[in-house]
């Protein structure tokens, strides 16, 4: 597929001639790379290429090698590449991400072209973030939500995130919490029943979000586990990336009254008819309850994690009170 692909990238760039400059990443579990390529002849000096390559898997880098596994990764690709075909072009500058100039796919390999958003002003990744840098991702999700608040995820995931219920039965198996083991079909079930369902990024840590130089606007990459579901996975999972026990502890109200606020901007400058009170008291009990879901799948997954921690325990007891588990 080389030469095709080499074709691909010449015709759609017009570009002379090309240049592989670097190797910006491995994808998870070797399943292939994302790299900058220098272009010749063209309105675009740098573009980024993603390249997948779908037979390919080594190991998984925690010991998750199974073929549902496998078989979840391949349809995460598809699901990336249908959302750059079908649905990225909705998304304005408020919710930026970069624009796809061509996909070409085979039953081995993908390549997405992609916008170099480190050439068009995203050029900052962080590893921490100050409170501008923190907003600035808030009303990246806020105004996301509202974009796709109520559509139908066709050819998306059904349920975004990539620790939904239905595709990690083996981390549920592996869960040796028997309280929330016997809770996560009813909380699952809670969040999926949300009269307000939207598309969320369903991966939206801070690693995924490219920020300008002064840090305050952004745009977001990776979209493999885009699709429907409450706004609320990727809030909580967000500040989950962000903070430590005691700042999720501490923000968290304050957290919650920003998003709304960012959320209600949105809605103000969308032609969707909504009821944002019914809607912000839903989601303000949910936040607590995708949090747990989260919390959930880590346990199982890895339970020695750094995100296992007194506030998510605390969250967790909470939540299993309430929905009298």
């Amino acid at each position: 597929m080389r030469e095709s692909f080499n074709r691909l990238l010449l015709e759609t760039t017009g570009a002379s001639e090309f240049v592989r400059l670097e190797r910006i990443q491995t994808l998870w579990s070797g399943y292939g790379e994302i790299a900058r390529y220098g272009l010749s002849g063209s309105e675009y000096e740098t573009i980024v290429v993603k390249h997948v390559k779908l037979h390919g898997a080594s190991s998984h880098p925690r010991g998750w090698n199974s073929g549902l596994s496998h078989q979840r990764k391949l349809k995460s690709y598809q699901v990336e590449t249908i959302w750059y075909e079908q649905w990225s072009s909705r998304c304005g500058e408020n919710c930026r991400l970069p624009k796809c100039l061509a996909l070409e796919a085979d039953d081995s390999e993908v390549f997405m072209v992609l916008e170099d958003l480190d050439a068009v002003g995203f050029p900052q990744r962080k590893t921490s973030v100050n409170w501008a840098a923190f907003e600035a991702c808030l009303k990246w999700l806020a105004h996301f939500h509202v974009t796709f608040l109520s559509e139908k995820p066709e050819s998306l995931w059904d349920t975004g995130t990539y620790w939904h219920l239905e595709t990690r039965p083996d981390e549920l198996e592996a869960l040796e919490d028997k309280r929330l083991k016997n809770a996560a079909s009813e909380i699952d079930r809670i969040l999926k029943e949300s009269p307000f369902q939207t598309i969320v990024h369903g991966d939206a840590k801070l690693a995924n979000f490219c920020f300008n130089r002064a840090g305050d606007k952004v745009a977001a990459v990776d979209f493999q586990y885009v699709g429907g579901g409450c706004g609320m996975k990727d809030l909580a999972y967000f500040v989950g990336s962000c903070f430590d026990e005691n700042e999720c502890e501490r923000l968290e109200s304050v957290i919650l009254d920003i998003y709304f606020v960012h959320l209600r901007d949105a809605a103000g400058v969308s032609d969707k008819a909504l009821d944002l009170d019914a809607l912000e008291e839903n989601w303000r009990i949910l936040y607590p309850i995708a949090w747990t879901d989260f919390h959930r799948f880590l346990k199982g997954w890895s339970p020695g994690h750094w995100k296992i921690n007194s506030y998510s325990e605390r969250i967790e007891r909470e939540v299993l009170e309430a929905i009298g588990i």
